[in-house]
């Protein structure tokens, strides 16, 4: 199989767990309509809530939650692959994991990913963020087997570390998926440039899914989802609205890109003084 009609849902997810599940069911459904064999989602694909107890207060184990049952059924029912691009579960303590999960035509979960790169930033003066202070960071890189190919995972702030996207497609990766919650600010300065550079470098298709707009306590995400062909190519950009792109791409461009050049074949080792 190497033609894939894939989607991305963009979101402006508030603090209501509930009100958002129904708005991210009518945006799967509205991809399955437009011919959407893979979906997916943003970062926060349960809730965005400023305070943090709240935030902790509305996760929940992957066996009781709300987001994975929601999900899994549609995948069931509408018979697509769902990337959840992350939703909050309860890991040690006071803590949870960001974690993505891949759910299969059939409901059942193909793989999960915890976010490895933590967001402790301060973009500008007076936004901070402290990612850390509610999540504990992942360990593994994962990839999940497609009928398409290999699909490599991540979330968001992760972009921005080349070395674990070159791991992911030297282990067979051929599409990337960069669910985001990207602020604003970062997002107009380094968006397109990191998710068009992670594209070009390994040769993958890259798929990022985007929040959108004002949430919860001010904070302003770039939206700007985007479908990337392994040379660079947008091939959609979901600009600032709550919706979904849609394109149809041929995993045979790949191999193409690799071929014209052979970048992930050349490393060598080096020294540094």
């Amino acid at each position: 199989m190497t033609r894939l009609t894939i989607s991305c849902i963009q979101t402006n997810i508030g603090p209501v767990l509930t009100d958002n599940l129904t708005t991210i069911e009518g945006l799967i459904r509205k991809a399955k309509a437009q011919g959407a064999e893979m979906v997916v989602l943003p970062e926060n694909a349960d809730c965005m809530v400023h305070d943090r107890a709240k935030k902790r207060a509305q996760s929940f184990p992957e066996d009781d939650n709300p987001s994975v049952n929601l999900y899994r059924k549609l995948a069931n029912e509408l018979s697509v692959w769902i990337i959840c691009g992350s939703i909050a579960v309860p890991a040690v303590e006071d803590k949870c994991a960001n974690r993505c999960l891949v759910f299969r035509p059939d409901g059942s979960i193909a793989g999960r990913y915890d976010k490895i790169h933590l967001y402790d930033a301060v973009p500008k003066p007076g936004e901070v963020y402290r990612e850390s202070e509610l999540f504990v960071p992942g360990d593994k890189a994962v990839l999940v087997e497609t009928p398409w190919g290999k699909l490599g995972l991540s979330i968001c702030y992760d972009v921005r570390f080349p070395h674990l996207y070159r791991a992911l497609a030297k282990a067979g990766a051929v599409m990337l998926s960069v669910p985001a919650a990207f602020t604003e600010t970062s997002g107009k300065a380094h968006w397109h440039t990191l998710l068009r550079a992670r594209a070009i470098e390994t040769g993958c298709f890259v798929f990022a899914a985007a929040q959108t707009g004002t949430h919860d306590g001010g904070r302003r995400t770039f939206g700007h989802s985007l479908i990337i062909a392994p040379w660079g190519e947008i091939i959609a950009d979901g600009g600032e609205a709550v919706g979904v792109i849609t394109a149809t791409i041929d995993l045979d461009k790949v191999t193409e890109a690799r071929n014209a050049i052979a970048s992930l074949q050349h490393d060598r080792t080096f020294t540094l003084e």
